[in-house]
């Protein structure tokens, strides 16, 4: 029953390393709600994946981490419809943003130093602040 996820042009999985199973679903669906298996949870094992490129394996694991289990495999379920093959839809849907979102690698963060005006801007503020604390302590008069 499974489909191929197509990600975008270059990378899609083949239905044989998605498992999908179903359960009896807590959301709506009335008197239908106690006999129908409505509920879809998607199974995918990211560690022995060939798919995708291996930046965005790397970048998969340690992003979702926790929600990765012990044996490699991200689980994904959906009860929001009433309609298994819509639930279906919704995880399938989850897991091709979750993918998306690691694909695209961050740019990596170019150390810059502060500026001459902003560095005296921050003094000058600072030596503000003292100025008006130095006003509120209490001083008693000289008196010699």
């Amino acid at each position: 029953m499974s489909r191929p996820l197509v990600i975008n042009s270059e990378i899609s999985i083949p239905a044989t390393e998605i498992e999908l199973s179903y359960a009896r679903s807590a959301g709506p669906g009335g008197q239908n709600v106690n006999k129908v298996n409505s509920k879809a949870v998607l199974r995918w094992n990211v560690a022995q994946t060939k798919c995708l490129p291996v930046g965005a394996k790397n970048r998969f694991l340690v992003r979702f981490s926790t929600r990765i289990n012990q044996t490699g495999e991200i689980v994904l379920a959906s009860d929001q419809h009433r309609e298994q093959l819509r639930n279906v839809s919704a995880c399938y849907e989850k897991l091709r943003h979750l993918i998306l979102a690691v694909l695209v690698a961050p740019r990596p963060r170019i150390k810059t130093r502060p500026t001459r005006g902003s560095i005296e801007r921050r003094l000058q503020g600072k030596q503000q602040k003292s100025k008006r604390k130095q006003m509120r302590r209490y001083r008693p008069d000289n008196e010699d």
